[in-house]
């Protein structure tokens, strides 16, 4: 065998290996990707659990008040306003914002409890108020995983030298669940004694 015949099998071998490698580290982090979006999928179905938990308490809560605060109108309205953009919401940046609406009409549903002791002091309100406060609980921290979950797979997409992959395979950040401004800091509000900060 020829010398150049030997050279020109070891670069072949070498741009097999190479290549071999190249395709490797392409479908391993292709695949990585994918796992980081379905984690970020399924974490998503947790928070829609309890989304939709706390949007099938809201008719009975408002009506709890409104049979107390039949005046306050314009509270109801919003709640409900804000409850059917939810319904309608199709993406999940839409649902997102339209949450973000319904948690700020729900928190001004709960200054109206304030002004009537005698809501504060029903069992129908009381229950309906514990369940909303845990689902409320629930709902925040499946919120933290989910955003935990796109954080992780944002960062995965935007790192180097996996950005290329991720760029040509289509893989896009993901929206990440923050509360509306109007939530930051949130109001404590005691239903025990009447009083809030």
């Amino acid at each position: 065998m020829k010398r150049s015949s030997i050279i020109a099998f070891v670069v072949l071998g070498v741009i097999l290996i190479v290549a071999i490698g190249l395709l490797s580290w392409v479908v391993g982090s292709r695949n990585h990707f994918v796992g980081l979006d379905e984690n970020v999928k399924t974490q998503w179905a947790q928070v829609e659990n309890q989304l939709q938990r706390r949007y099938d308490l809201i008719p009975n809560l408002v009506e709890t008040v409104k049979g107390f605060a039949t005046h306050e109108k314009d509270v109801f309205v919003r709640v409900t306003e804000a409850r059917s953009k939810v319904a309608g919401a199709g993406n999940i940046p839409d649902k997102i914002k339209a949450n973000n609406e319904l948690s700020s009409a729900l928190a001004r549903l709960l200054v109206v409890v304030e002004r009537y002791p005698e809501i504060k002091s029903n069992q129908n309100f009381l229950a309906l108020q514990t369940e909303l406060s845990g689902t409320e609980n629930r709902l925040s921290t499946e919120r933290r995983r989910y955003n935990e979950r796109v954080r992780d797979y944002n960062t995965a997409i935007r790192l180097f030298p996996g950005s290329l992959i991720a760029g040509f395979f289509s893989f896009t950040r993901a929206e990440l669940f923050e509360a509306p401004e109007e939530a930051r800091p949130a109001p404590k509000v005691d239903f025990g004694t009447g009083d809030t900060d």
